[in-house]
């Protein structure tokens, strides 16, 4: 899907909550750094992850599709060969996300078919916490 930066600002002022898959609380790993900023800018963020129980001293969940409450951004921290079948529990969430955000360097053409009818955004290739400061939103 394709969309300006003008469209992107607009749907993404609207998010209030992150589920982050490939969750982990090590201060080398890029997604801690990039949720503990998010959650800095006012994000309520979800950790998931299949083996820990608490990341950041959140709750953490095993996969999305066990998270009760809304999620406006399941974010992928996986490499892409995981994002198809992370895209098939997504569709499982009710309701559903408004975006499927895979992380810079992670491409899925399989997960991007698998939403493509869904009403899921699907972003790819890109930091989300880079988006949000480049287009100046904050919660």
């Amino acid at each position: 899907m394709l969309y300006n930066d003008k469209e992107l600002a607009a749907l993404l002022s609207e998010v209030k909550t992150i589920a982050i898959i490939g969750a982990v609380d090590k201060p080398t790993r890029p997604v801690d750094g990039v949720a503990r900023e998010m959650m800095s800018m006012g994000f309520e963020i979800i950790p998931v992850h299949p083996a820990r129980n608490d990341v950041w001293g959140l709750k953490t969940y095993k996969s999305v599709d066990q998270i009760t409450e809304q999620v406006d951004i399941v974010d992928l921290f996986r490499n892409g060969k995981f994002c198809p079948d992370h895209a098939r529990e997504v569709l499982k969430m009710d309701p559903l996300p408004k975006f499927f955000w895979m992380q810079e360097g992670v491409f899925s053409p399989e997960a991007r078919e698998i939403l493509k009818d869904s009403g899921i955004m699907v972003i790819e290739n890109r930091c989300l916490k880079v988006e949000l400061k480049r287009l100046g939103v904050s919660r």
